[in-house]
């Protein structure tokens, strides 16, 4: 579960904005500041945090916005924003080659894996699965708000917008490291074979 770390602050902004959206921001852009320095001071490279520097930027400006109007419309869409930021990092972390799945599996993984095209593919995969889920669940709490539905439903959109990658993302590494040794057997039994 250590790949939820990165989670935390948006945990945090979605139980404190029940105090106010701009108290949940606050905290959400506390938390995160707090994280990233807990890194450094822990040693750990700030390369690959696309997910913490993105979370900050979000945090900044949605305080920034929500104390100068605390009144704006936009507080009804604060899930749809999140989730639509987040979906909006994990995509461009795809982009520039800097997968935000990446940072969090360097924590869990030894250092000689890090740069090998394995351990790259599995976090374009995870982070594609990521960003489509922050996407849909973006889309289905932005309808959710739009038609004011009850609470109920941004709560299970919002589960089952967390829910479905963690199970992704737990059982997709091995099932890739499998395959990717089935291949290579296969591939070292051909060579074998052309060699003799």
């Amino acid at each position: 579960m250590n790949y939820l770390r990165g989670f935390v602050p948006w945990l945090v902004f979605a139980g404190v904005s029940t105090a106010g959206w701009q108290w949940g921001a606050l905290a959400g852009v506390l938390t995160a500041a707090a994280l990233l320095i807990a890194d450094r001071a822990a040693g750990l490279s700030l390369d690959y945090r696309v997910l913490e520097y993105g979370t900050i930027v979000f945090f900044a400006a949605l305080s920034a916005l929500a104390f100068a109007r605390p009144d704006s419309g936009l507080r009804l869409y604060g899930s749809a924003l999140s989730m639509g930021w987040l979906a909006l990092i994990a995509w461009v972390s795809i982009a520039v080659r800097r997968p935000f799945t990446m940072g969090i599996a360097r924590r869990m993984a030894p250092p000689e894996v890090w740069h090998t095209p394995l351990f790259r593919r599995i976090n374009v995969v995870l982070t594609a699965a990521w960003a489509l889920s922050f996407t849909l669940t973006a889309t289905a709490q932005a309808l959710v708000s739009a038609y004011q539905l009850d609470t109920v439903y941004s709560v299970l959109i919002q589960v089952a917008g967390f829910v479905l990658p963690v199970r992704f993302t737990s059982s997709y590494p091995d099932r890739a490291r499998a395959r990717f040794e089935q291949q290579a057997a296969a591939q070292g039994g051909v060579q074998e074979g052309m060699a003799s």
